[in-house]
């Protein structure tokens, strides 16, 4: 694509390394931008600079948090024996959204895959499993998308903690098998935490 001037150039190649934008629609954006008022571009500009350089992990749950602890995390209303075991914070938003959970989370950042060269050092399974095993834990809802990974990131975390005495429990399958949880809509996510099932009868049949 050709252009006029090396600067837009810069910001097409830029724009279109997002997800799902392709060089014409990086192109609209950024003559969008240039028409706008330069304060609103520099606005745009800041928030993004800010969300990349101040935004950080919640050192509880592995969350995203603009400070130490989510909201989540030091809400006292929650119950924070009950754990929801996800792979990624866009699942956490997506359970938020139902309005029907009220325990807190764990974000491991993925799904054990050993053909992507991800294991289990690679995922923050070691702190919740010394979650579990500090007593303070009386059930882990597993929560990951119904994918060969996802099942099996949630049998190697069953095993390490089966001994425990906690709960562990699965979401039920009104998530179809491959779908990814953050594109099932509201009322099925909700319907499948409410009516979760004991993990070990998530196990019948493999």
């Amino acid at each position: 694509m050709e252009m006029s001037s090396k600067l837009l150039e810069r910001a097409v190649a830029e724009i279109s390394q997002l997800p799902g934008i392709g060089k014409r629609t990086a192109l609209r954006l950024a003559l969008h931008l240039l028409r706008q008022p330069e304060g609103q571009t520099e606005e745009l500009a800041n928030a993004i600079l800010k969300m990349r350089t101040q935004m950080q992990q919640c050192k509880k749950c592995h969350n995203i948090s603009d400070v130490e602890l989510c909201e989540i995390c030091i809400n006292p209303q929650r119950d924070h024996s009950l754990i929801c075991v996800v792979e990624d914070v866009r699942d956490v938003m997506a359970i938020e959204n139902t309005g029907l959970f009220r325990g807190v989370y764990h974000v491991l950042g993925g799904k054990i895959s050993p053909i992507d060269g991800i294991g289990p050092g690679q995922l923050t399974i070691i702190p919740l499993i010394e979650k579990v095993r500090s007593g303070s834990v009386k059930e882990l809802i597993f929560a990951l998308s119904p994918t060969m990974e996802g099942d099996t990131t949630n049998f190697y975390i069953y095993r390490q903690v089966k001994d425990t005495g906690v709960v562990t429990s699965a979401i039920a399958r009104g998530i179809s098998v491959g779908d990814e949880l953050e594109f099932a809509d509201e009322v099925t996510l909700g319907r499948s935490i409410m009516h979760r099932v004991p993990f070990e009868n998530s196990l019948a049949g493999k």
